[in-house]
Parts: structure tokens; sequence; C-alpha cells
């Protein structure tokens, strides 16, 4: 069994910044793609930002040049660097791993971390 633990989350005024983190554990033979994705109120969950393995990453348009997308293999952690922060950005954010396990390959969720931007 693999799990998610996020943090970083809170309140921040438009400009700030924050840092979310997201770090694995339990059955981990190696991790392949991580993500972020985020859910704005009343919206649909939508893709932030992916690093691969080789650490090729992908980003929505909305924040290229503002969020940045990091990971550390021997912590088997995730990082979603937030600057320059808008109220627009305000949603839950999900973390998402491809874990290799026991069992194969498997696809994991973190539990969510509220970010909100004021105005």
């Amino acid at each position: 069994q693999v799990q998610l633990v996020e943090s970083g989350g809170g309140l921040v005024q438009a400009g700030g910044s924050l840092r979310l983190s997201c770090a694995a554990s339990g059955s981990i033979f190696s991790i392949n793609a991580m993500g972020w994705y985020r859910q704005p109120p009343g919206k649909q969950r939508e893709l932030v930002a992916t690093i691969s393995s080789g650490g090729r990453t992908n980003y929505a348009n909305s924040v290229k040049g503002r969020l940045t997308i990091s990971r550390d293999n021997a912590k088997n952690t995730v990082y979603l660097q937030m600057n320059s922060l808008k109220p627009e950005d305000t949603a839950v954010y999900y973390c998402n791993m491809g874990v290799f396990g026991p069992r194969g390959e498997d696809d994991y969720w973190g539990q969510g971390t509220q970010v909100t931007v004021s105005s």
C-alpha cells in the first residue's frame, strides 16, 4: 500500500507565494511521472503541472512562469513552488504519482490541500 501526504497549503494574499509538498511512502520500487492537479470551487479538476522521471516538465498555460514543479527522487517527494499567486489560483490542490511496486504500477492521489488567494 502506498500513501501520498500533502502539506503546505493555506491562505495568502495576491502576489504572495506558497510551496506545496507531497511525500509518498509504502511499498515503492520506483516512481514514474509525478504531477499536481487542482479543483477550483464549482469546477472540475484540472492539470497544473507534471514532471517525468527524467525531469521533463509540463505546465498548464495559466500557470507558466509563476508555478514550478520539482521532485526529489531520494525522498519520493514532489514540490510545487507557487509565486505571484492570483485569486484564480484558489483551489484544492492534489498530487498524483505513478508508483511501481510489488503489484506493478498503480496511480495514487494525495488527500488534497486547500490554497486560498485573497485579492
